[in-house]
């Protein structure tokens, strides 16, 4: 942050000792006053040589050092940011917004899933979700969707997809052939 504001200063510097070089060659009496300098300083950046320039600037290898900002820095600007009272009213304003909800969500499912499954192997809180579970207040709940039609409509839906995969298929039909197998082995035995 330090370093930004340390550049910023230096480039309204050098554009403010370009304006009053430039004011003086006019010989004008009168100061520059801050619109005139702010317009002359974007037409000069606009130009191929103050886009040179920039870039000279940029490529300077002393000048990206002091640019790069420090880690703790953005820690601190990214933390003070987000527990003020204006960065808690945007992350409540942010998450009322579904499009927004749905990209976080999206962005977040791998670190989600990845913690969820750390979670699962953690053995406290296995007992923690098993209580959560044994709550008759939570058995209830998970009874009522089971017996709704939307579940039920769901459940049909996997069953069918269930029994329409090539794999199952094969494994159903291995699964009947050693059943006729083993009933014909019984008729045989019984018939001797």
């Amino acid at each position: 942050m330090r370093n930004i504001a340390l550049f910023r200063m230096l480039l309204l510097s050098v554009v403010i000792a370009l304006a009053a070089g430039c004011a003086n060659q006019n010989e004008s009496p009168h100061q520059l006053d801050y619109e005139e300098t702010k317009k002359m300083v974007v037409d000069i950046l606009k130009t191929d040589d103050g886009k040179k320039a920039l870039q000279e600037a940029m490529t300077d290898k002393e000048m990206r050092e002091d640019l790069i900002m420090n880690q703790n820095d953005v820690t601190e600007a990214v933390q003070s940011t987000l527990t003020s009272e204006k960065g808690k009213e945007f992350w409540q304003k942010a998450f009322e917004d579904p499009k927004f909800v749905e990209s976080y969500a999206k962005s977040m499912e791998k670190e989600h899933k990845k913690l969820l499954t750390e979670l699962m192997k953690d053995p406290d809180y296995q007992k923690m979700l098993l209580d959560v579970m044994k709550d008759p207040e939570m058995q209830k709940t998970m009874q009522t969707a089971i017996k709704s039609q939307e579940f039920r409509k769901y459940l049909q839906g996997v069953i069918e997809e269930t029994l329409a995969s090539p794999l199952y298929k094969a494994k159903m039909e291995e699964a009947v052939k050693k059943a006729a197998e083993e009933a014909s082995k019984k008729e045989q035995s019984g018939e001797s």
